[in-house]
């Protein structure tokens, strides 16, 4: 899979792509099996709301869970992120976020690179998200939100949250996102299950609270030019991968023959 030039052209403006409709209904479903599953599992990987009790995001879903795995390798995927970081690419970071209906919480506004940056060591900010949403993203269940063309700003000033939630983030002031929001905009990254959004490591995103009844979860590969690797080792290898390997795809199908082949199991 290729990219147009007028989807390059308005991925660099903006910042940001949306692709609705990659996958069908029959890869969505393997999919959101598998995020049950996953966040049914008592692993240090899966972390909740403050709660202790909703899952809030499952880490390196690939190394323990099957669609997950070929999820990370599809090239549906990995295809357009190589297109735009002009070569090989391998898995910095791997997230299955989830956003549970009513309790689902905030995730604060930041830049992705900003903390790849400050505790990974991340040379450059030659790495970026690619997003399947799971379930479909509305304004109601806390969708990602977006200020269009802040990628340009570069890595901004952050501080390092420990208390809004119970995962840890660098996050951006009150005064800084109301001046990108007077100058860029705000955007609801709304989508069907089975859409996908690409979006630059440094534009500044967050996502409110779900307060409605319809749950939100969304597939992250953060992937990273290998040539561009993380220097410090700071954080857990589940959290910040040090398997800089080039990523080799699988067979366009590779999610459907999975549902083929737990249909046969079952059977």
């Amino acid at each position: 899979m290729q990219l147009t030039k007028n989807q390059l052209e308005q991925f660099h403006s903006e910042g940001y792509l949306l692709l609705p409709d990659l996958f069908d209904d029959t890869e969505v479903q393997v999919l959101r099996e598998a995020a049950d599953t996953v966040y049914a599992l008592d692993r240090q990987e899966v972390f909740r709301e403050s709660d202790g009790i909703t899952p809030r995001t499952a880490f390196a879903a690939h190394h323990y869970n099957e669609a997950f795995r070929r999820l990370g390798r599809h090239p549906r995927l990995i295809r357009p992120v190589e297109q735009i970081l002009e070569g090989c690419v391998y898995m910095h970071q791997y997230k299955v976020n989830a956003k549970a209906p009513f309790t689902g919480d905030v995730w604060q506004w930041h830049q992705d690179y900003g903390t790849w940056a400050r505790d990974d060591h991340m040379p450059e900010a030659r790495a970026m998200n690619i997003a399947l949403y799971v379930d479909e993203a509305v304004e109601f269940n806390g969708p990602l939100w977006i200020i269009p063309g802040s990628h340009k700003q570069g890595v901004m000033e952050a501080g390092h949250d420990l208390q809004t939630t119970s995962y840890p983030l660098w996050t951006l002031d009150k005064k800084t996102i109301t001046e990108l929001i007077d100058e860029g905009g705000i955007v609801a990254a709304h989508g069907k299950a089975g859409s996908v959004l690409m979006f630059y490591s440094t534009l500044v995103h967050c996502s409110p609270p779900n307060l409605s009844p319809w749950p939100r979860t969304v597939v992250y590969l953060s992937l990273c030019h290998v040539d561009n690797h993380i220097r410090r080792f700071k954080r857990p290898e589940w959290v910040a991968h040090r398997d800089f390997t080039p990523i080799e795809t699988m067979p366009d199908d590779c999610l459907r023959e999975l549902a083929l082949e737990c249909e046969k199991t079952a059977a």
